[in-house]
């Protein structure tokens, strides 16, 4: 079985998901990212979130796994046949995903910072989007880690290197670059 892990996040200037409270401001939801990361997620075999990205838009067809330390290792969820709970320090995450009959392709890493954190040795390709004209103090940080290093400065340090930006909302300053692997290059 072989799994692509591909992580998508946007993030504000100084690299934070949501402010203190959680809570994504209406400057950071763009149409554009929201798009692009909608496509991404139709096409993962899998997504992988904590119970707060759980609130996404992500639809009952989609197989998901939500982080928790609440169970040992897997455990259905009630009212939702496609998703499982994962301990990721009970049962390595192929497990899991075999357990929810998951047995290769790309998965989505959607969130939040201690499940992008956990994914960082391993990404085949992160997504990332920046709203460069949005700060975010004492927020929550993509990563474990930020803003004492940048989300840039641990990508790279995992190996990951950044391909071309791509301007998403010129106006509002918000671009997406792709930071791919080279031991995990992408398929053609």
């Amino acid at each position: 079985m072989s799994y692509r892990f591909i992580g998508y996040a946007i993030v504000s200037e100084d690299g934070m998901l949501a402010d203190a409270k959680g809570t994504i401001p209406s400057s950071m939801i763009v149409k554009a990212d929201q798009d692009f990361f909608m496509r991404g997620l139709d096409a993962a075999a899998a997504l992988i979130h904590g119970r707060n990205s759980a609130e996404q838009p992500t639809g009952p067809h989609r197989r998901r796994l939500i982080a928790t330390r609440h169970v040992a290792t897997t455990a259905s969820i009630e009212g939702q046949p496609n998703a499982l709970h994962w301990n990721p320090q009970g049962i390595p995450v192929e497990a899991a995903l075999a357990a929810l009959g998951v047995t290769g392709s790309d998965v989505a890493i959607i969130g939040g910072t201690d499940i992008f954190g956990l994914f960082l040795p391993r990404y085949a390709v992160f997504h990332l989007t920046r709203a460069a004209n949005v700060r975010l103090p004492g927020g929550r940080p993509v990563f474990p880690g930020v803003p004492e290093q940048t989300p840039e400065q641990l990508l790279a340090e995992s190996g990951l290197e950044p391909g071309t930006p791509t301007v998403l909302d010129a106006a509002r300053g918000v671009t997406l670059v792709t930071w791919s692997s080279v031991m995990h290059a992408p398929r053609d």
